[in-house]
């Protein structure tokens, strides 16, 4: 991780809770000139801390169906598990693709746009591969919380606590 200074936590800041925000007033924020906001951002971008700059889409204004699935795989080798997240990664209503352990091998977050459409999938993904032992979904009922927002100087703590020498 770089080395990230007060002005660097507060542009993060800033840019989780809305990435439009503009060069001129990210600047005013944090107390630096426009010319010096946009570098350190560059550099933030640049380093990969900034992975990218989206649009957060609400899955109830668009009337989407979410799931949380788990995926157990029938044999685990590398090349198994790399077929299977392959084939994931690819599908446009797969949202995320975690790789886990313990328990099942993956763990998918689903968007579709009804159940045929999840039938559609479940033929696509699961019931056609056949290294999938089981698959058990969770469909979602209700989001009580959707922060991506992560507390950067709690984590920044952490790993510079973690990375001093032991007495």
């Amino acid at each position: 991780m770089i080395n990230l200074d007060e002005v660097d936590f507060r542009l993060l800041e800033i840019l989780q809770i809305d990435a439009s925000t503009p060069n001129q007033a990210l600047a005013q924020a944090v107390k630096v000139s426009p010319p010096t906001a946009l570098r350190r951002v560059r550099r933030l971008v640049e380093s990969g801390l900034i992975e990218r700059r989206v649009a957060l889409l609400s899955p109830s204004a668009l009337g989407a169906l979410q799931a949380l699935v788990e995926v157990q795989l029938d044999r685990q080798g590398a090349e198994h598990l790399d077929a299977f997240e392959a084939l994931a990664v690819a599908d446009a209503a797969v949202q995320q693709c975690w790789r886990v352990s313990p328990g099942p091998d993956f763990m998918l977050v689903l968007w579709v746009a009804d159940m045929a459409a999840y039938n559609a999938l479940v033929a696509r993904l699961f019931t056609q591969h056949a290294n999938v032992r089981n698959v058990k979904t969770f469909f979602a009922t209700k989001r009580a919380k959707f922060e991506p927002r992560v507390d950067v100087r709690a984590l920044a703590k952490g790993l510079s606590a973690s990375t001093r020498p032991g007495p």
